[in-house]
């Protein structure tokens, strides 16, 4: 007979079979070496681990009605174990009685495919196990298929058969267990909400917000005759050129102007905030916010510095600071 597994059939599978290993792998792998050492593995053949800690019994096969919410006396009354029992027998600790697929697990940790999703889970039952039996598991390693690209990330795919066996030698249940063992993806990184502000990008200003992104304070000026300008235009207002160029300033600057900011509410912002004119030593003025200073402080004259601060994943502002913070 056969059915599909039930959670405790799917879960822990490994550790159940003979202290027979070839040991783990230390460091990373490469995808040829990991195939090698799973033909090794499938090359071992079935290995038989340590029987059952305890036989097959009635408290035990209570316990698992109870939780599966199965009403049927048979099991009981006939001293039966639910087929899909088969695996609650052999369970122990993690790191008792390794196995070859242990090996094989922790060489694809080693190399970095840490995470783990189980696939396929398929059970045969050959007959149910006895109350008073006891039961012993052997593991099998069938195979190692990858690298693969799924929806999870790049991984491969292992599978291992573990058959129990009864008294007599007799095989009670089998199953066929496979994992997909994959690189974990890197974290995308965290998003910033979308800043209510935008300014007006078009080509007479790409350049300058481009800049900011790069932490670059761009002028434009006259590719003619050198007249900077600020903010941009389409022509040089000193000798009617349309050829653009920039230059990058330095990032000092003296305070012209600046208002404070108490009302209305702006979006993206909270009040008050100083909005301050900066005269810069190249010869023209910027518009930008005073930052890093108490309001009380901000003067006329103050000697600033520009810095840059991301608003969102897309706009990078230049603002002012005092020189010396």
């Amino acid at each position: 007979m056969t059915g599909p597994a039930t959670g405790s059939a799917a879960g822990q599978t490994t550790g159940q079979t003979t202290g027979q290993t070839t040991g783990q792998t230390a460091g990373p792998m490469t995808d040829e070496e990991l195939h090698e050492l799973a033909g090794k593995q499938v090359a071992l053949g079935e290995m038989r681990g340590a029987p059952a800690p305890d036989p097959v019994n009635v408290p035990m096969i209570r316990h698992w009605l109870t939780a599966m919410g199965d009403t049927n006396p048979a099991y009981l009354d006939q001293g039966l174990a639910p087929p899909a029992m088969a695996q609650v027998w052999t369970m122990q600790a993690a790191g008792q009685n390794r196995s070859p697929v242990d090996d094989l697990l922790a060489a694809l940790n080693g190399s970095g495919y840490t995470g783990v999703v189980a696939t396929n889970c398929e059970q045969t039952y050959h007959r149910y196990a006895r109350v008073g039996e006891l039961l012993t598991p052997a593991t099998r390693l069938t195979g190692l298929a990858g690298p693969k690209r799924t929806a999870l990330g790049v991984g491969f795919f292992a599978t291992w058969n573990v058959t129990w066996y009864g008294d007599g030698d007799e095989p009670v249940a089998e199953m066929m267990f496979r994992v997909l063992k994959f690189r974990p993806r890197e974290p995308e990184p965290e998003r910033l909400p979308p800043y209510p502000l935008q300014p007006a990008v078009n080509q007479d200003t790409a350049f300058f917000w481009e800049g900011a992104k790069q932490e670059e304070l761009r002028i434009q000026c006259c590719a003619d005759c050198g007249e900077l300008r600020h903010p941009p235009g389409p022509m040089c207002p000193r000798c009617r050129s349309a050829n653009r160029s920039h230059t990058v300033a330095s990032g000092a600057g003296t305070l012209y102007s600046y208002v404070v900011h108490h009302h209305p509410p702006v979006p993206g912002r909270e009040t008050p905030f100083v909005v301050g004119v900066v005269e810069l030593p190249e010869g023209v003025r910027i518009v930008g916010n005073v930052v890093d200073c108490p309001i009380a402080e901000v003067e006329i004259g103050m000697r600033l510095k520009v810095t840059y601060r991301a608003m969102d994943d897309r706009l990078v502002l230049p603002v002012w600071a005092p020189e010396e913070s």
